[in-house]
């Protein structure tokens, strides 16, 4: 797989990417969920944090504000590495399999960053209110945006029986986290990486052997 298809593939995940949250925020007010399946929401939140919505603050003693500085300029170092590893492995050929798989994780490391990076500037606030794209009132500033999350799958929303011990009688969600498609995109390429890893990293294998 050459540069150019790499290329392509990533616009084609980002573009949606990024069309799926402005459209979400742009029409729900936060917490407001629509019920696509009974078993499949839209459901809008926002994420500050990392994976989960966990923020730095809660593991170290800094501010919500640096806390997510951080975070951010973390992920700009980390997308510049991810980037750094799809240009190496399409200059040395590598399998089709592996490019897909970095492309994948590519695109979705910077769908997220891009709502870090510019979603504090170009948004205003969606508490109570569906949000205004180039609003005169952003909610934050540069480096401070928000990731948007929508997709929500509660495939199983259940009781534990009562008998059951320490559990009996509270909620049983699954499946539980809200996420979007950058972090489906991140999924499914590390899923590829696993899967397929000797299809993936079949070809260097054999180059490292030929070279010795």
């Amino acid at each position: 797989m050459n540069l150019k298809k790499s290329l392509v593939l990533i616009f084609i995940l980002l573009f949606i990417d990024q069309l799926s949250k402005i459209y979400v925020k742009t029409h729900f007010t936060l917490g407001e969920s629509v019920e696509v399946l009974n078993w499949f929401k839209i459901l809008f939140i926002e994420n500050e944090g990392a994976a989960w919505g966990a923020k730095l603050s809660d593991i170290m003693p800094v501010s919500d504000a640096t806390g997510k500085l951080i975070l951010t300029v973390f992920r700009l170092f980390a997308i510049t590495g991810i980037g750094y590893w799809l240009y190496d492995v399409i200059r040395k050929k590598g399998s089709s399999t592996l490019v897909v798989a970095v492309s994948f994780i590519f695109a979705g490391a910077l769908g997220n960053i891009l709502d870090s990076l510019f979603y504090g500037v170009i948004f205003n606030d969606s508490y109570n209110n569906v949000a205004t794209l180039f609003s005169e009132e952003p909610y934050g500033g540069f480096f401070y945006g928000k990731v948007v999350d929508m997709l929500y799958f509660p495939m199983v929303d259940t009781t534990w029986p009562e008998w059951v011990p320490y559990f009996g009688g509270s909620n049983f969600r699954f499946f539980e986290p809200v996420f979007n498609v950058a972090d489906t995109a991140i999924s499914t390429g590390v899923g590829i990486l696993l899967v397929f890893n000797k299809k993936a990293f079949g070809q260097e294998e054999i180059k490292t052997e030929q070279e010795d």
